[in-house]
């Protein structure tokens, strides 16, 4: 009965529950158990000592990791503050970027579009905020991916915000068209999606901006 009782007081504890998923481990709770398995192992078992190693290999795998991790989110909130720092400098400036609303100052304003593929016709249509036609221009066989600019220029248009739409067709269905507008910027953010910035009340994405002043 002694001995089995000295056999069961010298008996390993056990430091986790059985079947407990190692992957969640923080580093340092790791090591509070490889401390104690190291106290509890028979140094002359060799089993021991390559179970030992092999634990070290790992939590050096982990402390490599998590380094890694860290220095790959601190360049990306490091890469984030200085996006915003450059787009604080668009602040009040002029620029070309992929929306529908273009800015119009003294009668006049530049737009480009993109097709996504040839178009037989192509008509550009620009309204006022209330929704009256201003301006009003076709084209005829246009090839895709090129950009073709169009001018505003009509001193009776009064300064502001104009809206402008393209309408592509190629044996009657829709070209898909990207359009370039002219506007200001008026403020910068940084949101869950990136850095925007805000023109005309809209929110922008950065790489958006195709163009400043001009």
């Amino acid at each position: 009965m002694e001995l089995t009782g000295i056999s069961e007081y010298l008996k390993k504890p056990q430091i986790v529950q059985a079947g407990y998923d190692n992957s969640k481990m923080e580093n340092e709770d790791f090591l509070k158990v490889l401390l104690a398995d190291l106290a509890w192992q028979d140094p002359l078992d060799a089993k021991d000592i390559s179970d030992f190693i092999n634990n070290t290999v790992k939590l050096r795998q982990m402390e490599v990791l998590n380094d890694f991790q860290q220095t790959v989110k601190m360049l990306e909130e490091a890469s984030e503050v200085n996006s915003l720092l450059y787009a604080s400098n668009l602040i009040g400036k002029k620029v070309f970027y992929e929306g529908i609303y273009t800015y119009i100052e003294n009668g006049k304003s530049k737009v480009k579009f993109k097709l996504e593929d040839n178009a037989d016709i192509v008509k550009i249509t620009v309204l006022d905020q209330s929704g009256n036609v201003v301006e009003e221009e076709n084209f005829s066989n246009l090839e895709g991916n090129k950009e073709y600019p169009f001018e505003i220029d009509n001193p009776s248009l009064s300064d502001g915000y104009y809206t402008v739409y393209v309408e592509a067709k190629k044996d009657n269905k829709t070209v898909k068209a990207t359009l370039i507008s002219e506007g200001i910027a008026e403020s910068v953010m940084r949101t869950t999606e990136g850095i925007k910035v805000v023109i005309h009340n809209n929110e922008i994405d950065l790489n958006s901006i195709v163009q400043i002043g001009g």
